[in-house]
């Protein structure tokens, strides 16, 4: 039976939607994990544990189909408010994200998008992923203090995915304010705050406004890179993208390639920073590091929840979610599961069999995930051999306000020099 979340302890997911609760939602999560499934007040259905989360992403009944409409702000124009406005916001909704799909639309997309991270590409990262990374670094040299967001894992993921994707760096200005307006969009304040939500639609037209432009010259004159293949890509399976999803996928590719990847590496260092050993330990052998990601990946993700939509009656747990529910899946609870992972309050890069919830399961498995494994990796060895004596300046660090991916403001660290 679902029980009212007030009946737990008045509205617990509200209380993780909160800011002020932001540094430390864990044990809220503790806490809503007593009941696998609970009804919100405002109707929402929250799975907290890992047995059932997981169950749902690999549930065809829990549909990815869950991006509200966007409504653009008034402009005074009739022609564009009454026809060029409302025309766009159905093609956004028509035209989304592969992550807001289902199968069969999801199926093509995917496909288009790892014909283009092929091997040979992926390989050809590694080493400029190593290339940025010395030059980040290197920039370091001279300082006392050091705010790790700023001047190494915020850089790190943007150059690469711009470099990746065939995007000019210098353009990083314009499309940082559009991302971040995006990846708020994952929680739910834009779905009762109509401001927000005109900010989010006028977000999103520019950015696909900036994307769209540069795919036409990408199709005119490709180059060796990833928005060149998809513009350009005609598969014998999926067939050739259509300008709106070729559009909307470079937005996610772009935002998604490093967004998230920004906060893993934050997250990881900020936890080798309180556990000295573990930093020690892989300063002296980096071939710890894909297990120590992986344990990252567990223990403090970057995305800490994700909606499906019920599309029929589903029946978990003792509970019963009604066809056309929302469903919130808390994957970084899931994560701290003690009933799948002992002791899961303990960062532990020797963790067995630690197949956790941080790159998602399924259909809708984050498709970067090679290359956010790739650069955190090499960020983290690399900032443990070549920091002299790093520590913490404050602690803990500010947070972005965001929830459903969930990073720092800034990381300020002290080190007595580079080697």
């Amino acid at each position: 039976m679902t029980r009212s979340l007030d009946a737990v302890d008045r509205d617990l997911f509200a209380q993780v939607m909160n800011s002020s609760n932001r540094v430390n939602p864990y044990p809220l999560y503790a806490r809503l994990r007593e009941t696998p499934v609970i009804r919100s007040e405002n109707g929402l259905y929250i799975v907290s544990t890992f047995e059932e989360i997981r169950s749902l992403l690999l549930n065809p009944k829990a549909s990815s189909q869950v991006v509200q409409r966007l409504a653009f702000p008034s402009t005074g124009n009739l022609f564009k408010d009454w026809i060029i406005n409302p025309m766009m916001s159905r093609i956004m909704q028509r035209h989304r994200s592969l992550v807001f799909r289902d199968p069969p639309e999801h199926t093509g997309l995917r496909r288009h998008i790892m014909l283009q991270f092929s091997p040979e590409r992926m390989q050809r990262m590694k080493g400029r992923v190593a290339v940025l990374v010395d030059d980040l670094i290197a920039g370091m040299q001279g300082k006392q203090e050091i705010d790790l967001v700023e001047s190494f894992s915020y850089p790190l993921p943007v150059a690469a995915i711009c470099e990746l994707l065939g995007v000019p760096a210098q353009d990083e200005k314009k499309f940082h304010v559009w991302s971040k307006s995006l990846i708020a969009a994952l929680d739910f304040q834009q779905e009762i705050d109509p401001e927000i939500m005109k900010r989010l639609a006028v977000d999103n037209a520019a950015i696909s406004a900036y994307l769209g432009a540069l795919i036409k010259v990408k199709r005119r004159s490709p180059k060796d890179d990833v928005l060149s293949g998809l513009a350009t890509c005609r598969d014998p399976k999926a067939g050739r993208l259509n300008r709106f999803d070729l559009m909307t996928t470079a937005v996610s590719l772009l935002i998604a390639g490093h967004e998230t990847t920004v906060c893993l590496i934050n997250n990881g260092m900020l936890a080798l920073l309180r556990e000295p050993q573990l930093l020690e330990r892989l300063r002296k052998d980096p071939g710890l590091a894909p297990r120590l990601v992986d344990e990252i990946l567990r223990f403090d993700p970057p995305a800490h929840f994700m909606r499906r939509k019920a599309l029929d009656d589903i029946d978990i747990a003792g509970a019963r979610i009604p066809k056309g529910a929302t469903i919130v899946l808390m994957t970084a609870s899931g994560n701290r599961d003690p009933k799948r992972f002992p002791d899961p309050d303990r960062l532990d890069p020797d963790r067995p069999n630690n197949q956790h919830l941080g790159f998602g399961v399924g259909l809708h498995a984050c498709v970067g995930a090679w290359l956010a494994r790739l650069e955190t990796e090499a960020a983290l060895i690399a900032l443990s051999q070549r920091l002299i004596r790093p520590r913490l300046v404050e602690d803990p660090p500010p947070y972005r306000s965001t929830a459903a991916v969930r990073g720092l403001e800034r990381l300020l660290i002290s080190i007595d020099g580079v080697t």
